[in-house]
């Protein structure tokens, strides 16, 4: 991060993964400590989640087909009626497990990173140790961002949901029902789009400045605007090789039977690995994205001042004020 400010405004989709690469080549071995301790674990949590699950369903699915050619009213049949709601309470169980877990990884990783990208954009001394004493506090206001996220999130189907509904009593599958739920769902995709990039870089305002939770978000969707472009391409480019790598694990790996347990555990191995790459690539390219957006709205951030908040002072992390975040606008 050795640019000017005036010229971080400008960089775009290729100059915002150059600056990401550069990033992660020059302070390679604190990210590579980063990544084993929590963006690794993270990764693999999610890769084992895929393999467990498809045990967990696939023995579900096989007790379900005995028990419909099982004769009711049987003690054969009241077993396996007693097995299947056994096994689902696990499969729920499981899941609930992977979602707290992945969520806190998540959470964690994602204030390393953003941590420690502030702290190289300052030139500040920056320790593995440092990280993770800072990491534990920063991790409290990311969860209050990420419940409001959840909430709108929840909303956002609500309203989905009656609209699908009202679609079906109103409209139907008619000729025009259909190119009316067609052009329905891809705008619901859009919306959903726009409201997971404004939660990722809400995810930095709040690790950066004093704002968390719904104020995070409003702030990240007027830092957005102007960049909203970039923003979309970069997350889109970078959610399409999420989908290459878990189709290739769940294709090599997960449904892998015909092929011997070395090359398996070789394919899971360059998935992890590269899953784990794509996850610290995207948490630079956020931050990378959100010092792009303070600089195109003329939002001069004060090195010295962003120093000294991300300093742990008592024992607590401070975080950047919005004053010291806005000390000035500059002008091109």
């Amino acid at each position: 991060m050795d640019r000017e400010q005036e010229e971080i405004q400008f960089l775009g989709f290729f100059g915002t993964f150059k600056e990401s690469f550069k990033i992660i080549q020059s302070w390679s071995n604190i990210f590579t400590q980063i990544t084993l301790a929590l963006i690794l674990p993270l990764s693999f949590i999610f890769l084992a989640h895929m393999e467990i699950s498809e045990l967990l369903f696939s023995e579900i699915l096989h007790n379900k087909y005995v028990l419909d050619q099982t004769q009711m009213d049987t003690p054969s049949y009241t077993k396996l009626s007693n097995i299947i709601s056994s096994e689902w309470t696990a499969f729920w169980l499981f899941y609930a497990a992977y979602f707290t877990f992945s969520l806190i990884l998540s959470l964690l990783s994602t204030a390393a990173v953003v941590y420690t990208v502030a702290c190289i954009y300052t030139a500040k001394e920056i320790t593995f140790k440092k990280v993770m004493s800072v990491v534990p506090k920063v991790w409290k206001r990311l969860i209050v961002t990420f419940i409001w996220n959840f909430i709108i999130v929840f909303a956002y189907n609500i309203v989905a949901l009656v609209i699908l509904v009202l679609w079906v009593i109103l409209i139907g599958p008619s000729r025009i029902g259909i190119v009316v739920l067609v052009v329905f769902w891809i705008l619901y995709l859009m919306g959903f789009l726009y409201i997971s990039i404004i939660w990722h870089l809400a995810n930095v305002v709040t690790v950066l400045e004093d704002s968390h939770g719904i104020q995070a978000m409003m702030k990240s969707k007027a830092l957005l605007k102007g960049k909203m472009g970039v923003a979309i391409a970069v997350f889109l480019f970078l959610y399409l090789c999420f989908v290459v790598i878990q189709l290739a694990f769940e294709m090599f790996v997960v449904l892998g039977e015909f092929v011997g347990i070395g090359l398996v555990m070789g394919y899971g191995i360059i998935c992890l690995s590269l899953l784990a790459a794509l996850v610290l690539f995207g948490l630079i390219a956020q931050t990378v994205i959100y010092f792009v957006c303070k600089s195109y709205h003329h939002e001069n951030i004060d090195k010295s001042s962003l120093a000294d908040h991300l300093e742990v002072y008592l024992g607590e992390y401070v975080p950047l004020k919005t004053k010291d975040v806005q000390l000035e606008q500059f002008h091109v």
